[in-house]
């Protein structure tokens, strides 16, 4: 009895790898369990079909399963360094060109502005939840509190996807920008195989770039703040460069026609410009690594955010001011701008401040991955061995490493043009899904509100969907202006539910805007859905 009690007390390692670990549900347990969970699947998933969690048990009870808390180290003024990481890749250099000469010319600005606000709603969105669900799983949590579990499974799955894509497709990028650095073809460093075409070209740099960054997010995460603060100092410096020597070299005259290709051109390039501002949410996820989440996730959410638009809004007019949109070069066009004004050095500035955006995406991006990862294995979507933090170095090895090897597998065989299709479908899901869960926590409440104002506000999702998606071609009415329409009438009728008792909520009163800014983020996600055809038009 004495050596099992010492056996019980004795504490647990966190390298251990028994079934238990992997798989510690009742239903795994024999294999006359299995038999009976099998027999029950059925009922059991329509449980979990409408079954939900709670604040609570976010916030406490399934924090447990980590065995050990995370080391809060963070503060505002990281966070906000954390957002220029995450969002200033090779995006803005990568796009701008391409948008400005097939869509917006000059108006570029304005498809920047435009998807500047679209992106500070779905921010809007985040920060409402971080401050009431301080937890890492970011997004996860939110949809697991009030949509249930199985959206949060759906959303599980794209959330992974988008992690491990995200990063493969950026680790796949650095090695195309360093080849430019030593002034080589982009695939002079990839090896060529015999394998088919988008998977033959061999990227063993990517893999180096994506087991640095996840070595140092597992070490510490503060180590991994300053390291990106360095990266993202840099970067801004180099982004400064561009957009003074660019002004230094403007000509107001390529500035008109301003739209060339009319409105409807502004909002098309706005929707492939939209990307550039991805990234963000991996500072929701820091909520159990900062010292004060209500009050800094929030700061460093739209202070960085903010900054970013304003940025972006000048390397856009930079570029339009040096150069007439019709001889921007879409494939490189920085490089080829500051070329026709004499600046041939600045090919390699623009290489190097493209590599160092992807190197702090990717430095940022791993912690933020894992602790997202960590939150889905504690609610037992993926094995608990997952969800462990590690005591001495406070940080998620596990799941870091399991998106790392997964990111790395697919970096290694998978060309970019491949990667690129599908991180754009999980990004838009999961911004949607989020402006959809704010509704509901903002007009819905358990016990409280009946079953035919929760069919009400169905009825005004669907309405939503329904006039952005539905039959806007055969009314011959442009989609964005009856997207716009949508979004007006749909907040008026949400603004007038306010009055019903069963509707107005704590949530209700607090919320930014009322019920505009969760519906119009619904409207700008499913119309990036029809621009990009991924669910028809």
């Amino acid at each position: 009895m004495g050596s099992m009690s010492d056996e019980v007390k004795q504490p647990k390692t966190y390298w251990r790898w028994s079934k238990q670990d992997f798989f510690p549900e009742e239903s795994f347990k024999n294999w006359g369990t299995y038999r009976y969970a099998l027999l029950h699947t059925c009922s059991w998933f329509k449980d979990r079909l409408v079954s939900r969690s709670d604040d609570a048990n976010e916030i406490g009870e399934l924090r447990k399963q980590s065995e050990n808390d995370m080391k809060r180290c963070l503060t505002w003024w990281d966070l906000t360094w954390f957002g220029f990481g995450s969002v200033i890749g090779a995006g803005i250099f990568v796009l701008t060109g391409q948008e400005a000469h097939h869509h917006a010319g000059p108006a570029i600005v304005l498809s920047y502005v435009a998807s500047g606000v679209s992106a500070m709603l779905s921010v809007f969105c985040y920060t409402e939840f971080t401050i009431e669900i301080p937890v890492a799983g970011g997004s996860f949590a939110y949809l697991r509190v009030e949509l249930g579990d199985f959206a949060a499974f759906i959303t599980a799955g794209n959330i992974l996807l988008e992690s491990i894509i995200g990063s493969a497709a950026v680790a796949r990028a650095w090695t195309s920008y360093f080849t430019t650095l030593l002034n080589r073809h982009s695939n002079s460093l990839r090896i060529q195989t015999n394998l088919a075409s988008g998977y033959n070209l061999l990227d063993p740099i990517a893999v180096a770039v994506l087991a640095i960054a996840a070595t140092i997010a597992i070490l510490s995460t503060r180590k991994t703040s300053y390291f990106n603060w360095i990266a993202s100092v840099i970067n801004t410096v180099v982004i400064l460069i561009v957009i003074i020597a660019g002004l230094a070299h403007a000509k107001t005259p390529n500035l008109t026609p301003f739209l060339p290709y009319g409105v409807k051109g502004v909002f098309q390039a706005a929707a492939i410009v939209y990307f550039a501002y991805g990234g963000f949410d991996h500072i929701a996820t820091m909520a159990e690594e900062t010292k004060n989440p209500s009050r800094d996730i929030p700061i460093g959410l739209l202070g960085s955010m903010s900054i970013i638009t304003f940025v972006y809004c000048l390397m856009a007019l930079s570029l339009s001011m040096m150069q007439k949109y019709t001889d921007i070069d879409p494939n490189a066009a920085y490089s080829v701008a500051f070329e026709s004004v004499g600046m041939k050095w600045a090919k390699y500035l623009v290489a190097l401040g493209a590599l160092k955006g992807m190197t702090t995406v990717l430095l940022v991006g791993a912690p933020g991955q894992g602790c997202y990862t960590t939150h889905i294995a504690r609610a037992h979507m993926i094995p608990p061995w997952f969800a462990l933090v590690h005591p001495k170095t406070g940080t998620p090895i596990n799941a870091t490493l399991l998106i790392t090897i997964c990111s790395a597998c697919i970096a290694f065989f998978s060309s970019l043009d491949v990667l690129a299709s599908l991180l754009s479908v999980s990004t838009l899901f999961i911004f949607m899904m989020m402006a959809v869960a704010l509704l509901v926590r903002r007009y819905y409440v358990r016990g409280v509100t009946s079953q035919v104002h929760l069919l009400k506000l169905v009825i005004l999702l669907l309405i939503i969907y329904c006039f952005i998606h539905g039959d806007h071609s055969l009314l011959g009415i442009q989609p964005q202006r009856l997207g716009w329409l949508c979004c007006h009438h749909s907040s008026l009728v949400l603004g007038d539910s306010r009055d019903f008792s069963a509707l107005a909520t704590a949530e209700d009163t607090k919320g930014l805007g009322g019920p505009t800014c969760p519906v119009v983020t619904i409207f700008v996600n499913c119309n990036e859905f029809v621009s990009h055809g991924i669910f028809g038009s």
